[in-house]
C-alpha cells in the first residue's frame, strides 16, 4: 500500500488488525522507478512491483509509539497556534503605546499576566500595575510604570482580551494534554 497522505492509516490499521502483513511503501521510492503508472493501474502497479522484489517497505512504528508522536505533533499544533495570539497581544499593547515588552521580557509570564487582566478588568493606573509584578522583574518600578502610560482605546482593549482569552485556552489544551499523556 502506497503511504499518500493520512488516507492509509485506517486500511493499514484494520489490515493489520486481521492479520494480514500489509507492506507500507514510500510514494517517493515508487515514483522513480521507472514504468508505465497510471491511477487506475496503480494497485496492480504496486503488486507487480513487489512481486518482483522492487519494493521495499517504509518503517511502521508500534502503536504506543504511534500513539506518542501523534500526541507531540498535536502538542506542536497548540504551541505554535500560541504564537500568534502573543504577536496579537503584543501588536494591541504597542497599538495602545503601551511598551510592556520593553520592561517585561515575557508579557504571557505570571507578572505580565496579571497586568494583561488587570487591563481588561479596567484598571489603567501605572502604580497599581507594577504593584503587580513579581519581585524577579529586573525592570525598575519607574520603567514598568511608563511603559504602561497609553491610551487605552477600547476596540483594542477589547482585541487583547480575545487574544488573552485565545491563548488562555490554548494553554489549557496544552495542561489537559500533558495530564493526560504525559510530557
Amino acid at each position: 500500500m502506497e503511504s499518500t497522505g493520512v488516507f492509509w492509516i485506517s486500511l493499514y490499521e484494520l489490515l493489520e488488525s486481521e492479520g494480514f502483513e500489509a507492506l507500507l511503501v514510500n510514494a517517493h521510492h515508487v515514483k522513480h522507478v521507472p514504468g508505465r503508472k497510471t491511477d487506475v493501474s496503480d494497485a496492480q502497479w504496486l503488486q507487480y512491483l513487489h512481486s518482483v522484489g522492487l519494493l521495499q517497505g517504509s518503517f511502521r512504528p508500534s502503536e504506543d509509539i504511534c500513539a506518542i508522536r501523534s500526541m507531540g505533533r498535536h502538542r506542536e499544533s497548540l504551541v505554535q497556534s500560541s504564537s500568534p495570539c502573543i504577536q496579537m497581544m503584543q501588536k494591541a499593547l504597542t497599538q495602545m503605546n503601551l511598551q510592556l515588552h520593553n520592561a517585561i521580557s515575557d508579557i504571557t509570564g505570571a507578572s505580565g499576566m496579571r497586568i494583561l487582566q488587570a487591563i481588561l478588568d479596567g484598571e489603567r493606573d501605572p502604580e497599581y500595575l507594577e504593584s503587580l509584578c513579581d519581585k524577579g522583574i529586573q525592570a525598575k518600578p519607574e520603567v514598568i510604570m511608563q511603559s504602561l502610560e497609553g491610551n487605552y482605546r477600547s476596540e483594542l482593549v477589547f482585541m487583547l482580551g480575545q487574544n488573552v482569552t485565545r491563548y488562555k485556552n490554548l494553554q489549557s489544551l496544552i495542561g489537559t494534554a500533558r495530564k493526560q499523556w504525559g510530557g
